[in-house]
């Protein structure tokens, strides 16, 4: 029997440590076995990209919330929230801020919002040592600079949602 294909879609909005986040959960992503894995920002995403991938894990810097640009590209999406063509994918979100304090998990859950209203499988990070460092329940953080810590956790986000959509995707093929 072939390994089905799962695919994982990452779509971040602008920022350099929100794309080092993206990058660092797309290797995580990758380095599941029959996952392939595509990172767009908002511009260059189409409506395809979230209804073809498996799981959709979806980063923006904390801007009091989501990024206005990614929010305006998500609010597009409401014909799929109408169908309910996103339920069932796997979800999880990123994010970074300038300080600890400034609304970070907020930003999350705020991603988060969007695809439980889509009736997404929602994945965070489990409690580990490493959370007392980086990281949240509610997904990959990074606060201030990036640090190696920041990084792990996106990864393991990343492998923690593309191991999970995988799990799904055989089961619906089996």
């Amino acid at each position: 029997m072939t390994t089905p294909t799962c695919r994982i879609f990452i779509l971040h909005d602008h920022g350099e440590h929100v794309t080092q986040l993206a990058q660092a959960i797309g290797e995580g992503a990758a380095g599941v076995t029959g996952v392939t894995v595509k990172i767009s920002l908002p511009h260059h995403a189409t409506k395809a990209d979230l209804l073809e991938a498996d799981g959709i894990i979806i980063g923006t810097p904390n801007w009091t919330g989501i990024k206005g640009t990614l929010k305006r590209w998500l609010d597009t999406t409401g014909d799929l929230w109408e169908e309910g063509s996103l339920a069932g994918k796997v979800g999880a979100a990123f994010t970074s801020s300038a300080g600890r304090h400034s609304g970070t998990e907020f930003t999350l859950l705020s991603v988060l919002h969007w695809m439980l209203g889509s009736g997404m499988i929602i994945v965070g990070l489990p409690w580990s040592p490493l959370m007392e460092q980086a990281g949240s329940y509610y997904g990959a953080t990074a606060v201030g600079t990036i640090t190696e810590a920041d990084l792990i956790q996106a990864r393991a986000l990343g492998r923690r949602v593309a191991e999970l959509a995988l799990q799904l995707r055989r089961g619906a093929v089996s």
